[in-house]
């Protein structure tokens, strides 16, 4: 594997002695480090490297330089290489216009001068800038092959596994790339067993389903614990603090998935309120650290492992899965999260996962590449994925019921969306119908004050209406409100069967359901709030509250 590059450009060649020194002593055996006192030579050099298809992982720039400010060297560098983190030197005058940066050239981090010692104040900013980095690359050879039909249910269903995973892989259009035969012969498998997935070994499996591809892949299938303290069932934002904390604390923990760790929020482009974060994040790296740093803390991660019942016996809780095995625990936090509602209008449901996706922006993005889309919903993520995908899509069109986007959505994607020419607004409107052959080729538009309906052409409609909580299959466990949202601590004793179904002296913790030693945490729990930062203060919190359980058994 060819090293990735890390470009280091400032006209003082002392300071550009200094962190050459710093940066090729800690780096130099993974990474090839090239430095120089120009911002036109170090042009030239990247120019270079792109022909050779070598990979740029990290700018580092100084901001006062006379042939060109930094913040100018970047944008033109992000052109060129525009998945490479860009660090910003700057000296203490210099940070309104670093601050700038972060939004007008997508500057991750912008560095004080001195920044020494180099152990605390640049060595922590680049490895996580780096491991950031790392986890959006893709080098060819060492990624698994997705060979499948564009709009085929199937190879989505793949794909937004893998993504939601973190598995890297390269997608393969059978109908218009030349390689995608070679592989089909290889691997003795004709268009009908599509998708056929090779991976880094050379295996090669057909049309496989998800816990095979699990397994091939190397995510963990079963538990190796008798008994857990305890059991985390969703790995969503909340889930996953939940896991975080419990281990960090000692306990025996275990996080099972369904699907795709991290939720709802694995599939956001960006999240750019989140505390700590002032260039933003996606929802797939906030993932990825949140299972780096739980898998680092002891806890164990199953998926996709769907839970089939759960019952008490003498206290503890005895889970069924439906693959037939069982896991025992102490305690459990549901964290399951809530589910986009499904658009119920005529032709829909034949076009799941050919044209229709709920989320999935950010998986679906290229194949829409100059292509009109339309998205149903103004909310956060509705917006967030419009601006994912107007960098792909020709025209992106919002769909909403309101008289505005502002009445749905934050301030600061409205106006983001306001300042991107390829995004528009239709209100007072909603999608009544879909149509096409085998892949979604029209959808129906009624405009909600005239009644008039248009029909547009479209490969994609991406929906983000609405939400339901993810408990069908917890039947009558606990109790739930009529909507299935799990009531907790004060609204089980609200309800009308609380003294013939808790039976301790003392009342329910805050998010203790009505069975005791089970708890629910995040957007599946009646009366929580909603937003990825109140679910991640929620799983924490969850864990301080099983503690206080465990001690009384």
């Amino acid at each position: 594997m060819k090293l990735p590059y890390i470009i280091l450009v400032d006209d003082d060649i002392q300071v550009l002695r200094a962190i050459q020194r710093d940066i090729r002593n800690k780096y130099r055996d993974e990474y090839k480090i090239a430095a120089t006192e120009s911002a036109i030579e170090a042009l030239e050099l990247i120019k270079e490297l792109k022909l050779k298809n070598e990979a740029v992982a990290l700018f580092i720039s100084d901001q006062r330089m006379p042939e060109m400010e930094g913040i100018a060297f970047l944008e033109l560098a992000n052109e060129i290489f525009p998945d490479a983190k860009k660090v910003l030197l700057t000296a203490y005058s210099d940070i309104e216009a670093a601050i700038k940066a972060i939004n007008n050239v997508k500057l991750d981090y912008y560095l004080l001068k001195p920044w020494h010692p180099a152990e605390e104040k640049l060595f922590p900013v680049v490895n996580d800038l780096l491991d950031e980095w790392h986890a959006l690359y893709k080098p060819d050879h060492e990624a698994i092959r997705i060979i499948g039909f564009q709009w085929s249910p199937k190879s989505h269903k793949v794909k937004e596994f893998l993504s939601g995973n973190l598995v890297p892989y390269v997608w393969i259009n059978v109908e218009t790339d030349a390689d995608a035969e070679k592989y089909l012969v290889s691997a003795n498998a004709s268009r009908s067993d599509l998708p056929l997935i090779v991976l880094k070994d050379g295996n090669a499996l057909t049309d496989p389903s998800l816990t095979a591809l699990a397994s091939a892949v190397g995510l963990q299938q079963k538990a190796s614990k008798e008994m857990y303290d305890v059991l985390i069932i969703g790995a969503g934002p909340a889930g996953l603090a939940a896991s975080v904390y419990g281990s960090c604390e000692g306990l025996k923990t275990l996080l099972i998935e369904s699907s795709n760790p991290g939720g709802q929020a694995s599939s956001s482009a960006r999240i750019e309120n989140y505390l700590g974060f002032p260039t933003g994040l996606s929802g797939a790296d906030l993932s990825r650290r949140a299972i780096t740093q739980t898998l680092r803390f002891g806890t164990e991660i199953l998926t996709p492992i769907e839970v089939k019942s759960i019952t008490v016996k003498d206290g503890y809780k005895i889970t069924e899965l439906t693959n037939g095995s069982f896991i025992h625990s102490k305690s459990i936090v549901i964290a399951t999260g809530v589910a986009y509602r499904k658009l119920d209008i005529p032709g829909i449901d034949n076009f799941a996962g050919a044209g229709v996706y709920y989320g999935a922006a950010s998986v679906e993005a290229h194949a829409c590449r100059n292509e009109p889309i339309y998205i149903v919903g103004g909310g956060n993520s509705a917006c967030q994925a419009a601006l994912y995908m107007a960098k792909f899509a020709s025209e992106v069109n919002i769909v909403i019921r309101r008289d505005a986007l502002s009445q749905v959505a934050a301030n600061y994607l409205v106006e983001n969306i306001g300042n991107t020419p390829n995004i528009r607004i239709i209100t007072h409107t909603d999608v009544v119908a879909c149509s096409g052959s085998t892949i979604l080729e029209n959808i129906t538009l009624r405009n909600a004050k005239t009644g008039e309906e248009t029909i547009v052409p479209t490969k994609a409609l991406f929906i983000y209406i609405g939400t339901r909580p993810g408990t069908d299959w917890l039947n009558d466990l606990v109790l739930k409100d009529e909507k299935g949202y799990i009531l907790s601590g004060s609204d089980v004793v609200k309800a009308p069967t609380y003294n013939t179904t808790w039976k301790l002296k003392r009342e329910p913790f805050l998010p203790e359901t009505s069975i005791p030693g089970i708890f629910a945490t995040g957007d599946v729990r009646y009366g929580a709030m909603t937003g990825i930062s109140a679910a991640v203060g929620e799983g924490s919190m969850a864990i301080r509250f099983v503690r206080k359980y465990l001690q009384e058994m």
